[in-house]
């Protein structure tokens, strides 16, 4: 262990701090092998044995490269996920310019507007996003005629509410990169002749790249291994991660499931290289000696930016508020009365009002120790210059989930922890082992979102602390942790609201006295009682306003105690 923190020798920090911060730097990766690595093994494991049993080589593989579909459906993935990475990274980069610089009216609300999908699960029919699409632009859509004879089911279909689910997760990245600026530079250009535009491509965007590099390779990710949508309007665009259910829960194929969750796995690798290599060269937007930028007066832009926010918001609303009107709709679209019938969860099938509160209780766990959790790995990775060795894990491994099914991951988890001989098996069916799975399955926006936040900070803080014999505890409390608040929050944000709308990776680890909110849609929907999924999605999406309004209150009451520093 002292081999890996000879590097903290030079900063003269005393023997005790040093091995604290190894040992912090090497806990985080085994919690993550168990967490993540070896619930992955297990279920890869499957890949090389045949469906009755016993060990089948490469042969399903090959049956995958020669199965025409599969390779179909990989090509389907890949133009997809280029698809609205193109759409949505140029949207969303547009939206956090307008919030973070500029003094358009509302932006506050507007970021709630923006974080709204979030909200919103995206799994099955019953689920909002999905039902808003089907009831604006299906078969009976209010919409349909928009579309000129053309159907919302397929390729197109797909990008629109992949685009819908991934805005926010780009949003937030590129909100941290776009947060932090030195107002010198900007002074600087101004003193040098050189106009808004000019000061835009030669400050702004390089300042964003690493935020833009990282947000495009989430959202690719996101769309490339996302279920729900393709699902639900994908009609014959058939796409890898339908077929890795289509395979395992319809087939019982496992080794042909897992084959396929392979192929999903290769954009984590291309995604680890490139956040490593991009990280190499990112420097800096706020040093000791900063300026914090703020945006002055300007009619006109702040104009642009409150059009701009407010079609990118009316958007957003629109298919979030299809489905929750579709919720107190009597039986669309034949009697179009009003009615809170669909709120009597007690009389259908699912779990009742306990899956609901059972849904609250581990989102709250969730957030609080998943935004710890990403704080602390993204500060090793980030801040700390010890174990180097376990900062390269645990990097590799934060990049990892994203590009994970969560059906995948949650077969892994069935077979690791469900297996006899592991000592952890008794949290199978619980809410603890349900809570962890989640925060592994998102572990990776919230990590790069505070990974961005870290990277505008100049290493003299770290320095001038080491200087004054301050331990790094003590620094990251008063200074680290109260600069990247604001992203710390949004990952709280976040994290509550993936739990609570969460549900592929846990469908195969929830036990039937533990059932979820995200559950018991599935169920109601497998009975027949569509509006009373409808309700409970938008019980879920309400919860989940509230939380976030809770969020941004405590934020606003705390920025002029801890970021004064910071102009508003």
């Amino acid at each position: 262990m002292l081999s890996l923190v000879k590097r903290w020798n030079r900063w003269g920090r005393p023997d005790g701090e040093r091995l604290a911060a190894a040992a912090l730097s090497w806990a985080l990766p085994a919690a993550m092998i168990v967490a993540l690595g070896l619930p992955l093994l297990f279920i890869l494991g499957k890949a090389f044995l045949r469906p009755e049993g016993g060990y089948a080589g490469l042969a399903s593989f090959a049956e995958v490269l020669a199965a025409p579909g599969l390779m179909r459906a990989a090509g389907n993935s890949f133009r997809l996920a280029l698809t609205v990475t193109a759409l949505v990274v140029p949207s969303a980069f547009a939206f956090a310019w307008a919030l973070c610089r500029s003094r358009a009216w509302g932006r506050g609300a507007f970021r709630q507007v923006a974080l709204s999908p979030l909200l919103a699960p995206s799994l099955l029919p019953s689920l909002l996003p999905a039902i808003s699409l089907v009831y604006l632009f299906g078969n009976q859509g209010l919409l349909k005629s928009w579309l000129g004879g053309g159907s919302v089911y397929g390729f197109w279909g797909i990008v629109a509410g992949e685009a819908f689910y991934t805005f926010p997760h780009a949003l937030m990245l590129l909100c941290a990169a776009l947060s932090a600026a030195d107002a010198r530079l900007y002074e600087a250009g101004r003193a040098m002749g050189a106009g808004a535009w000019r000061r835009f491509a030669t400050i702004t965007l390089p300042g964003a790249r690493y935020g833009l590099a990282s947000s495009a390779l989430v959202v690719f990710m996101l769309a490339i291994t996302d279920f729900g949508v393709p699902k639900v309007v994908g009609g014959d665009c058939d796409v890898l991660a339908v077929e890795v259910f289509k395979q395992v829960v319809g087939q019982q194929n496992f080794p042909r499931g897992a084959v396929i969750g392979l192929m999903l796995l290769l954009p984590a690798v291309f995604a680890c290289l490139a956040e490593r290599a991009m990280s190499r060269r990112q420097r800096a937007a706020l040093s000791a000696r900063s300026s914090p930028y703020a945006a002055g007066p300007s009619m006109a832009r702040d104009a642009a930016a409150f059009a701009l926010l407010a079609l990118l918001g009316a958007l957003l609303l629109a298919l979030l508020g299809a489905g929750v009107a579709a919720s107190f709709i009597r039986y669309w679209p034949y009697d179009l009365s009003l009615t809170l019938a669909h709120y009597r969860f007690d009389q259908v099938d699912g779990g009742g009002w306990d899956a609901y509160f059972n849904s609250l209780a581990m989102a709250a766990s969730v957030a609080v120790i998943g935004a710890a959790l990403a704080f602390l790995g993204a500060y090793c990775c980030e801040k700390l210059p010890a174990a180097k060795l376990a900062r390269g894990v645990l990097s590799s491994f934060a990049m990892l989930p994203m590009a994970v099914p969560g059906l995948v991951l949650g077969l892994g988890y069935a077979f690791f922890f469900n297996h006899p001989d592991n000592p952890l098996n008794v949290w199978y069916g619980g809410l603890a082992l349900m809570t962890v799975c989640t925060i592994a399955h998102f572990y990776t926006t919230a990590h790069l979102t505070i990974a961005t936040a870290l990277k505008q900070m100049d290493g003299e803080f770290e320095a001038a602390a080491a200087a004054m014999k301050v331990p790094f505890w003590t620094t990251m409390r008063r200074v680290t942790l109260p600069v990247c608040r604001p992203a710390l929050l949004d990952v709280f944000r976040f994290l509550f609201v993936s739990a609570m709308t969460t549900l592929s990776a846990l469908v195969f680890i929830a036990g039937p006295e533990r059932s979820l909110a995200a559950l018991a849609i599935v169920a109601m929907d497998d009975a027949g009682d569509t509006a009373a999924a409808a309700a409970m999605a938008t019980l879920i999406a309400f919860s989940s306003a509230l939380a976030s309004l809770a969020v941004s209150v405590a934020e606003w009451r705390l920025a002029g105690r801890e970021r004064a520093w910071r102009p508003r």
